[in-house]
């Protein structure tokens, strides 16, 4: 087996391990519940997306009123912060590997960037892979960024285990729909928690 075929191989065992571990993770999520996920709002960025008059008396945290970019989202053993989101970033997703394919036609790469916080009590730790971070289009598909295969710049990495306190940080490349990209939201479950949704602008 010649290297780039090995790589390529162990790759696609891992990225089938995570896939599994997450579709584990929400199905008992679905199934019993996993508690709150509370949310603070980063100051000065919360009034918009806090005053549900002015988004059709949606409750704040909500797919039609998100909470903003940098909002601290925390449940019992996990905290989670995006702290940023890249529209238009088909050019840097294709430059960080040679494997990386292009967006089908129509289609552009977004890289969400969010850091990771282990907050549990485990002896054994977790992955940060029992996180959900999803795109949801504006006519409510979910794009969970794991049905084509790319590495994105700087990746987070949710395969290795993180003990209480510790932070993984990094970027998650997600193909979505070019013409609506900027009208979606993030869709994000730390662990056995409810989903909350954040903004991508």
């Amino acid at each position: 087996m010649g290297i780039a075929a090995l790589i390529i191989s162990v790759v696609g065992t891992i990225v089938g391990v995570v896939v599994f571990t997450s579709v584990v993770a929400t199905s008992i999520s679905n199934a019993v519940g996993g508690g709150e996920t509370k949310v603070v709002q980063p100051s000065g960025a919360a009034s918009a997306n806090a005053a549900p008059a002015a988004n059709g008396g949606a409750k704040a945290g909500t797919r039609e009123n998100p909470n903003p970019i940098g909002s601290v989202l925390e449940s019992k053993d996990w905290r989670i912060v995006v702290n940023s989101v890249k529209l238009g970033a088909t050019d840097a997703v294709l430059a960080a590997d040679t494997y990386n394919k292009p967006p089908a036609a129509g289609s552009e790469y977004i890289l969400v960037n969010y850091s990771a916080t282990y907050l549990g009590s485990d002896a054994n730790g977790q992955m940060p892979a029992f996180i959900s971070v999803e795109y949801v289009t504006p006519d409510g598909k979910t794009i969970n960024g794991l049905d084509k295969l790319v590495m994105a710049p700087e990746p987070i990495d949710t395969t290795s285990t993180l003990y209480k306190g510790a932070t993984a940080t990094g970027n998650k490349a997600i193909e979505v729909p070019s013409a609506t990209a900027a009208q979606g939201v993030l869709a994000i479950r730390p662990g056995f928690a409810d989903k909350v949704f954040v903004a991508v602008k």
